[in-house]
C-alpha cells in the first residue's frame, strides 16, 4: 500500500480553506452502523447504504456559512470507490460536490494518520483555517499538530464507528 497522491488545490482568489468531514459531520450514519456491528463486518453494505444518510442540519449550516468566506473541501475516510455515491448524496442535499478527497481503496490506516498526511500536503499551497471532524482521535492528533480543528458534537460519536476507524482504518 502506498500513500494516496492527494492533489494540491489551486487558490486563484486567495480565500482560506475550510475542511469538512462528511460521516458524522454532514451525514447521519447511525442507520447503517449495524453493518459494522455484524461479524464479519459488512463493509460494502455499510458504504453502499450511505446514499440514504439523513443530512445533519448543524453540519450543513456550518458548511453553508463557511462557503461565504472560504473555499471548502471534503476530507473523509470513505474509500475512493464510493465517490459517485458520495457526490450524488451531496448533490441531493444541495451541497457542493467538489473537491472531495477520499481514502485510496487499499489504504487502511486509521483516519487520524491519513487526514494528517493530507492536511500537511494541502498546507504547502493553501491556508487552512478550519477543520471540522467528528472523530475524537482525528481531532486529538490534528490539535496536537496545531491545526485549527473542531470536534463536531451534534451526533454522538459511536463506539462502533470509533473501532472501525481505529482498528481497521476503513472510514
Amino acid at each position: 500500500m502506498t500513500a494516496a497522491p492527494f492533489p494540491t488545490l489551486p487558490c486563484p482568489d486567495g480565500r482560506p480553506l475550510a475542511v469538512f468531514d462528511i460521516d458524522g459531520v454532514l451525514a447521519d450514519v447511525r442507520h447503517r452502523l449495524h453493518h459494522l456491528e455484524a461479524r464479519p463486518q459488512r463493509w460494502e453494505r455499510f458504504f453502499s447504504a450511505a446514499d440514504r444518510d439523513p443530512l445533519l442540519p448543524d453540519g450543513a449550516e456550518r458548511l453553508r456559512a463557511a462557503l461565504v468566506d472560504h473555499d471548502v473541501i471534503y476530507l473523509m475516510g470513505r474509500p475512493e470507490r464510493n465517490r459517485r455515491l458520495t457526490e450524488g448524496w451531496l448533490r441531493r442535499h444541495g451541497l457542493p460536490t467538489q473537491p472531495l478527497l477520499m481514502r485510496e481503496d487499499d489504504d487502511y490506516r486509521p483516519a487520524r494518520w491519513m487526514k494528517r498526511e493530507v492536511l500537511r500536503t494541502l498546507a504547502a499551497t493553501r491556508d487552512i483555517v478550519s477543520v471540522l471532524d467528528d472523530d475524537p482521535a482525528v481531532v486529538q492528533v490534528l490539535e496536537a499538530d496545531g491545526w485549527p480543528v473542531e470536534l463536531a458534537t451534534w451526533l454522538p460519536h459511536s463506539s462502533t464507528l470509533r473501532r472501525a476507524q481505529e482498528d481497521t482504518g476503513r472510514t
